[in-house]
């Protein structure tokens, strides 16, 4: 069994970049300006997404069809 994850098709700039986020993280930094950053991107797919698909509203039903199933 390897201890590395697998990887496969993630750039390594981006690898690089998500390792240190973890490791600040880990260590309980925070840093305002990356969450900043951060957020303003989600904020950016978000609405990307909201313009290609319209509201995608998956949680309700799938919440609604496991509650039912019990």
């Amino acid at each position: 069994m390897s201890s590395q994850p697998n990887t496969a098709g993630i750039p390594a700039a981006l690898m690089t970049e998500l390792q240190e986020a973890a490791e600040r993280a880990a260590q309980g930094v925070r840093d305002l300006d990356d969450m900043r950053r951060a957020a303003a991107s989600m904020d950016r797919l978000r609405e990307e997404i909201r313009r290609r698909h319209g509201l995608l509203d998956i949680a309700f039903p799938a919440l609604h069809e496991l509650r039912d199933a019990e």
